[in-house]
């Protein structure tokens, strides 16, 4: 069945048909397009625009194919070009020509509009609650791990001492500025563009508000034209979404370090790891691995629909029918990794051994020796030469500055005493970093709650 029939002679090219069709993807949407309709039919009846009988016809007959799409008796097989073809179609062999007036005052270019904005919205709320989960677990390992000293990196070399449950609580900051990104997009997209119609909206009186309303949308479009042509929301959602995939990205690429056998501070658990065909020695991180490398996808995604759009004049085009591919790829693509990285996450083993191991060497603690030469009255430039000096000494010493002996200390700098021991030590070092936002171990369970707390806000 074809919406469109009447204007054409010759029936369309089956491959024409093929490559037009977008039920395959599109169907979905059919909760949301059935719900966009009832919303729609009840308006009509209300405005007089169909009569009361034909309302409640369409509302039974939407409403069977609602339960029959979701118990299997209905499948969507069959020619049809779109889910909106689908629905109107078994409506109209349901109930007969009262099916055929539930598209008036539509277009299926303000329907799609529509449809699209509900499922994403939707799928905004998975998405958040799945965020949410992850921040959990995070919360819960940091403040497990609140005094598991480690280093801490810059241009992955080892640069100052922080704690394992500080690192975890970088990764829970990002993800709470996704959760507000992704709940501030699916304010923007909760606007109701029916009544757009075609482009230039209709001569029937419509009560767009209401529909708008009995959708729980927050308002309806001001433009017919950028009703139909919008899709700012789901290129926001896609940007949303790639920034996820950077931060879940780099969080695997961590996990993928500190579980090889030069970091050895965490291990996957079986049930999130993979073997070799060939190795059998080989404990594989393929779950971060592919989270690290899904992120491409999405990117391409969110790239696909900025192309798409860049050049199109108003209104609607049928480019615009690629939008959904790429927006409902990415939706899967983020969920399926946040739903493969929680547990893993979650299950891990955690090596504080060998994580204070790695913090003892590579003169990590070089800041705080300077620190103290300052607490001494020396200017901070002349303590950061001076303790240069010292890491200097150690390297021809083959020490560090914990064993470093007291004379050696004086040669450089006359105001070491031994007390330059007990702070320099990695627990001094950390717990002394107790500024807002620090790694001390009273700020990382501060910190942790506060992570918590924040989601129960959100």
């Amino acid at each position: 069945m074809k919406l469109w029939t009447g204007r054409f002679k010759k029936e369309l090219d089956p491959r024409t048909n093929d490559f037009n069709r977008s039920l395959p993807f599109d169907s979905r949407m059919y909760r949301q397009d059935i719900e966009g309709s009832l919303a729609h039919a009840a308006m009509l009846g209300r405005q007089g625009i169909i009569s009361d009988g034909d309302c409640e016809k369409i509302t039974d007959g939407l409403l069977s194919i609602l339960h029959d799409i979701e118990s299997g008796a209905l499948t969507f097989d069959g020619e049809y070009e779109d889910i909106h073809t689908f629905v109107e179609a078994n409506l109209t062999e349901r109930i007969g020509d009262a099916g055929k007036r539930l598209h008036t005052a539509r277009s299926r270019n303000d329907q799609v509009a529509l449809d699209l904005r509900l499922y994403l919205r939707d799928e905004c709320e998975t998405l958040v609650d799945m965020l949410k989960s992850l921040c959990e677990v995070i919360a819960d390992k940091a403040l497990l791990y609140k005094d598991a000293v480690m280093p801490g990196y810059t241009h992955l070399q080892r640069a100052q001492p922080i704690v394992f449950g500080h690192a975890l609580l970088a990764y829970g900051e990002m993800l709470i500025r996704d959760i507000g990104r992704i709940k501030d997009c699916r304010k923007r997209m909760n606007i109701c563009p029916l009544g757009s119609c075609a482009l230039a909206g209709t001569t029937y009186p419509l009560n767009r508000e209401a529909v708008a309303a009995a959708l729980f949308m927050d308002g309806i479009s001001n433009n017919s034209l950028d009703g139909v042509s919008d899709r700012d929301f789901a290129i926001e959602l896609c940007s949303a979404l790639s920034l996820i995939m950077v931060h879940l990205s780099r969080f695997s690429e961590e996990i993928i370090l500190w579980s090889s056998s030069e970091f050895k501070f965490i291990e996957l658990d079986d049930a999130f790891s993979t073997g070799s065909s060939i190795m059998p020695q080989k404990k594989n991180p393929d779950i971060a691995e592919l989270v690290r490398g899904k992120s491409g996808r999405v990117f391409g995604d969110n790239m696909t629909l900025l192309t798409v759009m860049k050049g199109l004049p108003l209104a609607y085009n049928k480019d615009m029918q690629e939008d959904k591919e790429a927006v409902f790829d990415a939706v899967d693509t983020v969920e399926k990794c946040l739903a493969a990285f929680t547990p893993m996450l979650d299950s891990i083993t955690v090596y504080k051994e060998n994580m204070r191991k790695a913090a003892s060497g590579g003169f990590i603690n070089a800041t705080d020796c300077a620190d103290y030469l300052v607490s001494r009255g020396l200017p901070f430039r002349d303590a950061y030469k001076a303790t240069g000096e010292l890491v200097a000494r150690c390297i021809e010493l083959n020490v560090d500055l914990e064993t470093l002996p007291i004379s050696e200390y004086k040669k450089i700098c006359p105001l070491f005493e031994d007390g330059v021991y007990g702070a320099i030590s990695l627990e001094t070092c950390v717990n002394n970093r107790s500024v807002a936002g620090g790694p001390a171990p009273s700020e990382v369970e501060k910190c942790a709650a506060k992570l918590k707390q924040s989601l129960f806000c959100l």
